[in-house]
């Protein structure tokens, strides 16, 4: 029987832990806690373990210690629940942890799925205990979850990791480019090696900066860092930013969204930067600052997600002769890689059959109106379910926010009214977020309507400009082949930004028809239903609670 034991931390308690049934020769998960601190262990010896901390000092100013025990538990269920609590707990925010992010890695076992279970009533009791605040619901949703730096990595990512670490200790200067598709945790192995470069004794000292191209998810960011050990929102910066100090370090998270001197609105400022630097102003990009501003350089890219002219261009990427690291695995949509190939292969008519996926939720609507109850309901169960749409529509509401942008089957909606975290702002379940407010991010349930930007004629996918409305997105004239790049990378970054699912509305008729080959059509009889893995479950034996 699980069972969750509190004691007093101090000298003089130690002796409690020794004659616990649980406090020696057993495996067991334990948190110590006291003031704004806390700290997340396993081990087999609790009592060895609590004396070993007590010679550290910032562990002598916790005060108590929660010792978890099951006689179920093994070794490996216990590395796996304290990596869950130290990532869950991070995003809490009751507690700074002290806890260092190395060696969390993502691993299987016997039994896992039995384990989580047990984890979600253990955070349940810790909760109501007062060592966390918040429902595993609430907290699942959060930035700071979402982009803690005390994710456990999968072999793959804490490979390149600990891969560029070790060329950072070892050369003077270096340059490394991380690719990866949509959701295979770019942003996540970013911030998790700014953590960990912050934690090195070899790197601790160093200046590192972490560079984020999209406004809305700097902004994210910032507020993330400002609540992790050893980070502080001043760590992310603007590309305008790196020119302001030296750097031993910079890491670029969406480095696909690098500016060159192309359709941008700030041409002047961009100019300043360049004759300051005494770049071209012609030629040079923002990845030519970063260049000149740090000894180390490692880029998160993803050429596929490159969505405007002033995107800087792959050749440029590829110039920089950077060290690659391929990361594949897919961590955010439960379709897995299967359905990223899956979006692609039909918007470039590469896709020969169709592919069902029985952990994905992927639909195709014939009525807008059925589409939004649909996110509506979605969102009620799991929370951060949005509608978001290609830029086919004019943005009439910048100038009169009594109109609708966008009207479909006599139904309004209005684009994202704020720039900054609109996915978390209070009207968002009720406008359409464009791709530059999504992008970066990931929903639980996505309403993907594909405009009149794009159409099916004559066998083809075709893309028509003229139904294409933003101003800095169409090339120039002598570049005018790029818009269908462009046009189609945005319809693939917003259908790959739903974790449980993804829901499509098209405009065009023919397209529809063509899309309905390959995904299944809504109807009220096969709407996709799951248990909802977030309400906490009840565990094979409950846990006993002492005080």
């Amino acid at each position: 029987m699980a069972l969750i034991k509190s004691f007093e931390y101090n000298l003089d308690k130690l002796e409690d832990i020794k004659k616990y049934k649980y406090g020696r020769n057993w495996p067991v998960v334990y948190v110590l806690e006291g003031g704004k601190d806390a700290y997340v262990g396993e081990t087999v010896h609790a009592y060895n373990r609590s004396c070993q901390h007590w010679v550290k000092e910032e562990r002598k100013k916790l005060d108590f210690i929660h010792i978890i025990g099951d006689h179920d538990f093994n070794k490996s269920a216990t590395l796996d629940i304290e990596s869950l609590l130290i990532e869950h707990m991070a995003a809490d925010g009751t507690y700074k942890l002290q806890n260092s992010n190395g060696g969390l890695v993502n691993h299987n076992y016997y039994d896992k799925e039995k384990y989580k279970s047990k984890f979600e009533v253990i955070w349940g009791e810790l909760k109501k205990k007062g060592v966390v605040k918040k429902g595993l619901f609430e907290l699942r949703n959060s930035d700071l979850f979402k982009y803690s730096p005390y994710k456990a990595l999968n072999e793959q990512q804490c490979a390149v990791v600990n891969e560029i670490k070790e060329s950072i200790i070892q050369n003077e200067s270096s340059r490394h480019l991380i690719q990866g598709e949509p959701g295979t945790g770019k942003t996540i192995v970013a911030i998790y090696l700014m953590k960990q470069l912050k934690e090195c004794e070899e790197t601790k000292n160093l200046k590192v900066g972490l560079v984020v191209p999209m406004t809305s998810l700097r902004a994210t960011l910032r507020k993330v860092f400002k609540s992790v050990k050893d980070l502080n929102s001043g760590m992310v910066l603007s590309p305008f930013d790196v020119i302001k100090d030296r750097y031993d370090i910079l890491i670029v998270d969406e480095a696909h969204r690098l500016n060159r001197r192309v359709k941008i609105s700030n041409m002047g400022a961009f100019d300043n930067v360049n004759l300051k630097l005494g770049l071209d102003t012609k030629e040079s990009d923002q990845l030519d600052w970063i260049k000149l501003s740090a000894k180390h350089i490692i880029l998160c890219y993803d050429g596929k997600q490159s969505v405007r002219p002033s995107d800087i261009l792959p050749s440029k990427i590829e110039a920089l002769n950077a060290k690659k690291h391929m990361i594949k695995s897919q961590m955010r949509v439960l379709g897995g890689q299967d359905y990223i190939e899956y979006i692609e292969n039909i918007l470039h008519m590469k896709q020969e059959e169709n592919k069902k996926f029985s952990k994905y939720d992927f639909m195709l609507f014939d009525h807008i109106e059925d589409m939004y109850n649909q996110i509506r309901q979605r969102d009620q169960s799991y929370g951060l379910s949005r509608l978001v749409a290609g830029y086919a529509w004019e943005w009439k509401s910048k100038k009169d926010k009594n109109l609708d942008d966008i009207v479909i089957q006599g139904k309004g909606f209005k684009w994202n009214s704020v720039n900054k975290d609109w996915i978390n702002s209070k009207s968002a379940l009720d406008e359409v977020g464009c791709i530059h407010t999504i992008q970066g991010y990931d929903l639980n349930y996505t309403g993907v309507i594909i405009g009149k930007d794009i159409k099916y004629r004559n066998g083809k996918i075709v893309v028509d400009k003229d139904c294409y409305f933003d101003k800095y997105g169409k090339p120039v004239a002598s570049d005018l082949d790029m818009l269908d790049f462009y046009i189609l990378n945005i319809y693939k970054t917003l259908l790959t930004r739903g974790i449980r699912g993804t829901y499509v509305y098209v405009c065009d008729e023919e397209l529809r028809m063509y899309l309905k080959r390959y995904i299944q059509t809504y109807t009220k009889q096969n709407i996709y239903l799951e248990d909802d893995k977030y309400e906490l479950k009840v565990a094979e034996e409950p846990i006993n609670y002492e005080k």
